[in-house]
Parts: C-alpha cells; structure tokens; sequence
C-alpha cells in the first residue's frame, strides 16, 4: 500500500513539473546499520533496509524542493530537473538517532543519479 502511495506521489509530482524530463532525477536504496548489538566474528550482521523521510533541498540548503517517503525496503526513484541539491536524510523529532549525514548530489540530463543513504542506528 505504501508503495503504492510513493509511486502515485513521484508521478503526481512528474506531472505537476513538466520541466522535469521523466528520464532525469535521483533514486537508491537508504539501509539502517548496525543492527546487532554486538557482532562476533563469523557472523555477518549486514545493514538493513530502512524506511525513512528524505528532503530535497536546492544547492544552497535554504529551500525545500520536495519531501519523500521511501518503500518499506527503503527503495526510491524520484524525477528532479537537472541541477545541484543536497539530500537531508530526517530524524524523528527531538531524537538524535537514527541519523544520516547530508548529501551534496547532482543531477544531470537524461539519467537517474544514484544515490545510497546510509543511516546510523546509534546501536554499539
């Protein structure tokens, strides 16, 4: 349902922007990590995909482009106009964790750039 949700939104958003080639834009996957408490040798403990809020803010960080929700396996693909941005990962409100740092992204003509957001547990 939810991603359903995502996929009507990016194309409600496609079509509100018809300076936005359907071919251009951001998407990737946001995993959460570590997940184990405590990681012993001979056990993999792989970061996990993670459902979170992400903003696209213009190259100076002053205005906000859009705000998006990924899928529940953090899966998303989102059509942008060419150009620089920066990619705020959210945190819930008065929380510290999990977090992710902000990243500096370009999006050039034609292609969808790749875009990995790695999330921070806070879990030691």
């Amino acid at each position: 349902m939810q991603r359903t949700f995502v996929i009507l939104l990016i194309f409600f958003l496609a079509a509100c922007s018809p300076q936005i080639p359907a071919n251009t834009g951001i998407e990737g996957q946001v995993l959460i990590g570590p997940i184990c408490p405590v990681v012993q040798q001979g056990k993999e403990c792989p970061d996990k995909p993670y459902q979170a809020t992400l903003t696209v803010l213009d190259s100076s960080g002053t205005r906000e482009i859009v705000r998006f929700q990924t899928d529940t396996e953090g899966r998303f693909r989102l059509p942008l106009a060419p150009g620089n941005y920066i990619l705020h990962p959210e945190t819930a409100e008065n929380m510290t964790m999990p977090f992710a740092p902000e990243q500096n992204i370009t999006v050039t003509e034609g292609r969808f750039t790749q875009v990995n957001v790695d999330y921070d547990s806070g879990i030691r």
